[in-house]
């Protein structure tokens, strides 16, 4: 395979998406080699005005967003504009948006207008909350899902008050899951010609993805044991102290802890009954994670680092965020590529992080300008010149 081409080639995507977990989403299906159309506004998406940008309407966040896509700009408050998008949407194998329900019929993106003309597409609906429960029509954004999810309440159990991550976390967790139902849908549909009917609801997605372990002992009815997976809700559980610097050392095997203990010189703590087996440490999270501090302290973090990778046990220093693409392993990699935008000048972004037999994704195409592609795109749709120049006065 080209690495230019991507999995997807062939596969064409009507983007109707917003801020950032749809538009996550079809840059993933767009690395992959789909041709994603993003759809967009008079005055673009949002996420395009915030700072720090070089130009008007490519801001940072936009173009790590939008590369290998193609931008139009239509009014679908208007007639024409909205049948310009019915007739784009019938080129197309994949509708997505992430509206809300409400908005996308006021707008004449229903299931069900799609449908008429694009019967089997995979149609793709994202938003706050599932079709079935009553807040259903409600918005939401990042941080209400955190908050709704209870993932804001997990660092209550080791702190004073609820917190928020540091990260558009439940976008982002919500737009893998976009990414992968629409390619199971594309292959669902590869077998048996049909469409296929989607909806990725945040809350749901992201109460599901912490629930993978904390349902614990209420896996069982009636619950055979406590709620939540103790081994993670220790206070103990946190990067550590070395003599010059932080550490994350996690031994987990058996025999990792018993090399870490006689490593640290405690030797004693091979043989305790509360550290033999798995089950063991777990039950006794808070003991044996505390013990490690007094251990970890006696080296450096350099020495540390030299014995774990000697001995096969995990452990990495802790790595200051603007920092990590300076790391001898995510640039040998090539994690973060250096680039230089048409309009936008030298700059980088980072690349899917997927490779497919042993090659990265490629930038086939730059993150495009609000519209840049408006009038291409009509011409593709057998649009004449005079109407292309109303619908594309600036293209």
């Amino acid at each position: 395979m080209d690495r230019t081409d991507g999995p997807l080639r062939g596969i064409r995507v009507a983007d109707f998406t917003t801020v950032v977990m749809g538009p996550l989403a079809t840059r993933m299906l767009g690395d992959m080699g789909a041709d994603v159309i993003r759809v967009e506004a008079p005055g673009g998406d949002i996420i395009r005005d915030y700072a720090p940008m070089r130009s008007d309407k490519m801001s940072a966040f936009s173009i790590n967003l939008n590369r290998n896509k193609r931008s139009i700009v239509l009014d679908l408050k208007t007639d024409a504009g909205r049948r310009a998008a019915l007739d784009l949407v019938a080129t197309c194998d994949v509708f997505v948006a992430n509206h809300r329900r409400s908005a996308l019929e006021r707008l004449g993106l229903d299931e069900e207008t799609i449908r008429a003309v694009r019967p089997d597409i995979v149609y793709c609906v994202a938003n706050g909350w599932g079709s079935d429960g009553p807040y259903a029509d409600r918005a939401a954004y990042d941080d209400v899902i955190q908050a709704a999810s209870g993932l804001a309440s997990m660092f209550a159990w080791n702190g004073p008050e609820p917190t928020l991550v540091p990260s558009i976390i439940a976008d982002k967790i919500s737009g893998l899951h976009i990414a992968f139902a629409i390619a199971a849908a594309l292959r669902s549909r590869e077998l048996d010609g049909t469409g296929a009917t989607i909806e990725v609801p945040m809350a749901e997605t992201v109460a599901a993805f912490n629930l993978v372990e904390h349902l614990g002992g209420h896996t069982f009815d009636p619950p055979d044991g406590p709620f939540s997976y103790m081994r993670i809700r220790t206070p103990h559980r946190r990067p550590r102290r070395t003599a010059d610097g932080w550490i994350v050392i996690l031994p987990y095997s058996t025999g990792a802890w018993q090399t870490f203990f006689e490593l640290g010189g405690r030797p004693d703590l091979r043989d305790d009954p509360r550290f033999a087996t798995a089950a063991h440490r777990v039950d006794n999270a808070d003991a044996l994670y505390a013990s490690m501090d007094d251990i970890v302290a006696t080296r450096t973090t350099a020495e540390w680092m030299e014995l774990c990778v000697e001995h096969h046990i995990a452990a990495s220093p802790v790595v200051e965020l603007e920092r990590v693409m300076d790391d001898p392993h995510f640039s040998a990699v090539g994690l973060v590529v250096e680039t230089d935008h048409p309009t936008e000048g030298p700059m980088r972004y980072v690349r899917d992080p997927i490779l497919v037999d042993g090659q990265p994704s490629a930038l086939r195409r730059p993150a495009p300008r609000l519209g840049q592609h408006t009038a291409e795109i009509l011409a593709e749709l057998g649009y004449d010149d005079v109407t292309i120049a109303e619908l594309a006065p600036d293209g």
